[in-house]
């Protein structure tokens, strides 16, 4: 069984979850926050009572950047990888950085719009803030840093989710980040700097305790449409919180119009969403979506601890699952050691002189006191431990022996797609040419049918006015005259007409309309100057 200690360090508070797996169960062994002042006793607190000196530690990125590059993706990963540099170091210039002073990942996944390219995801850290981060847990097992907006997402099942379920994962921490998941891979992440550290800093200028305005945000309600009643102890920080939520709403729903693909489904986590009818709120913005409480998939609910409780949590977990290789690859920004990449039960400890108490202690798999005769099952256990040792040199040798056969065969192949690539090059701009060529045929082409529709129309009319005069004699009433006809626009026509009786002029355009001479017909309520009543009429020509 494996076990991994997730660290979520917020400005003011730490998450904590220590998380064990066994085969495909896993479990959260214990949990909680802890507000403090200076974080090193805070960690060195937390490590303490969950009883992790000799645990793996994972710990989330703090102040990352996100950019996004666009790739062919017939390139090999070598070529890639120079790319994606390359790209990264324009970028860097753009903004006057340093592209030194960062350390970076990258995940890649599918371009919605052009098949033949890959979209890049790339991470980047600032190397001061990454050893800052890394010196805050130093003297114990750190093995796993990575950005929370990556990790998140382990909190979901992808095997129970329909693979046309395009989600967001909202997380309010400190920040907040908006995770996109099409095809449940993360497809886009915006970080935006509002989050409950805005809320929580308001609350702690009413009440000057963080712990205290870290309770009133959970014990808060917040009152919806749908018939909440709104608390009275609680009413006052309202203001304090909506602002931020009202702003969040605004963001997500330009990350939910900024893709091509329908999402169905919006996760809420993260400290601002333990507080009461969040979801409720979201989803009165966002009612095109269905809007719930992110939990994870792998809790269910018992006696002792309410779902809400590991929800609290939510950003450690994640980071604790990250830890035990749960999740995306490639996102660690710790460069793990030889040491560190060996597993404990497979680590050797020698010590001589040391207490049976201090021995168990030590951890790993194999532990001699040198101060004592070796016993026939620490001889044995030794023969093991050399033979394994020889395994992992013969090993070594036959790894790089193959490893340089393969590079021999990749440079061949890349060789090869270098030469195929050209060719494709020079298809590509034969092809480029055919299309120009088409499209200023398709210009031609369209340019006649125009022409063609205006002579049709033009002869249309010039019939339809005899026409419409023919039938206007056939219907027109003794009493009625018209002063004018007018074709405006088009095919608008304009009657002017006028009797001295009211209900020859309304039978006469009654006809225009039952006979449809003319359709949408409209007329004037009538003037009428001494006996003689005028009226206007407009319609279309059928």
């Amino acid at each position: 069984m494996s076990n991994c200690l997730g660290l979520f360090i917020d400005e003011h508070l730490i998450k904590y979850a220590k998380v064990s797996k066994e085969k495909e169960n896993i479990k959260v062994e214990s949990f909680g926050i802890k507000f403090y002042d200076k974080i090193g006793e805070a960690i060195d607190q937390v490590i303490e009572e969950t009883y992790s000196q000799k645990t793996p530690i994972s710990v989330n990125l703090s102040e990352e950047m996100y950019n996004y590059f666009d790739m062919f993706a017939l390139l090999t990963k070598k070529d890639l990888q120079k790319a994606i540099k390359t790209e990264f170091e324009s970028y860097c210039v753009d903004k006057n950085y340093n592209p030194n002073a960062f350390e970076s990942r990258f995940a890649v996944v599918d371009n919605k719009l052009d098949k033949e390219k890959i979209k890049i995801i790339h991470i980047a850290a600032n190397k001061i803030e990454l050893n800052k981060r890394m010196q805050q847990i130093e003297g114990y097992k750190l093995t796993n840093v990575s950005p929370i907006s990556m990790s998140i997402p382990n909190l979901l099942d992808t095997s129970e989710i329909d693979k046309n379920q395009n989600s967001l994962i909202v997380n309010m921490e400190d920040k907040t980040t908006i995770t996109t998941i099409i095809d449940n891979k993360v497809w886009d992440v915006q970080v935006i700097d509002e989050g409950s550290n805005d809320i929580l800093s308001r609350i702690n200028l009413k009440e000057n305790s963080y712990s205290k305005s870290y309770e009133i945000c959970k014990n808060t309600t917040i009152y919806t449409s749908e018939g909440s009643e709104l608390q009275s102890d609680t009413s006052l920080y309202l203001e304090d919180i909506m602002p931020t939520l009202y702003n969040i709403v605004g963001h997500i729903r330009k990350a939910i119009n900024a893709t091509t693909e329908k999402i169905t489904k919006v996760y809420i986590t993260g400290t601002a969403a333990l507080i009461n009818n969040v979801d409720l709120y979201f989803q009165e913005y966002l009612s095109e979506v269905e809007c719930e409480i992110l939990k994870p998939y792998f809790v269910n609910q018992t006696k002792d601890i309410n779902v809400k409780d590991y929800i609290e949590v939510n950003s450690a977990i994640a980071l604790a699952l990250m830890g035990l290789n749960e999740g995306i690859t490639g996102m660690n920004f710790k460069n793990l050691s030889l040491s560190e990449r060996i597993p404990d039960w497979l680590k050797v400890e020698i010590s001589p002189g040391k207490s049976d108490k201090e021995k168990k202690n030590l951890g790993g798999l194999f532990t001699w006191d040198l101060g004592q005769k070796l016993d026939k099952t620490e001889i044995g256990l030794l023969r093991v431990a050399v033979t394994v040792g020889l395994l992992v040199v013969i090993y070594s040798g036959f790894s790089s022996l193959l490893a340089n056969q393969m590079n021999k065969k990749q440079a061949e192949a890349e060789e090869s797609i270098t030469s195929t690539n050209a060719e494709i090059a020079k298809v590509n701009n034969d092809n480029e040419q055919i299309k120009s060529r088409t499209n200023e045929y398709t210009n031609m082409i369209k340019n006649l049918e125009e022409a063609n529709d205006r002579v049709t129309d033009r002869n249309k009319i010039r019939n339809a006015i005899p026409n419409l005069l023919n039938q206007i004699m056939s219907i027109i009433p003794a009493s009625v005259q018209l002063t004018s006809i007018e074709n405006t626009t088009g095919t608008h026509i304009v009657i002017s007409a006028q009797s001295d009786k009211y209900d020859q002029l309304g039978y006469f355009t009654a006809k225009l309309k039952t006979d449809v001479i003319l359709t949408n017909v409209i007329s004037t309520a009538g003037q009428k100057d001494n006996n003689t009543v005028t009226i206007k009429i407009e319609g279309d020509l059928p």
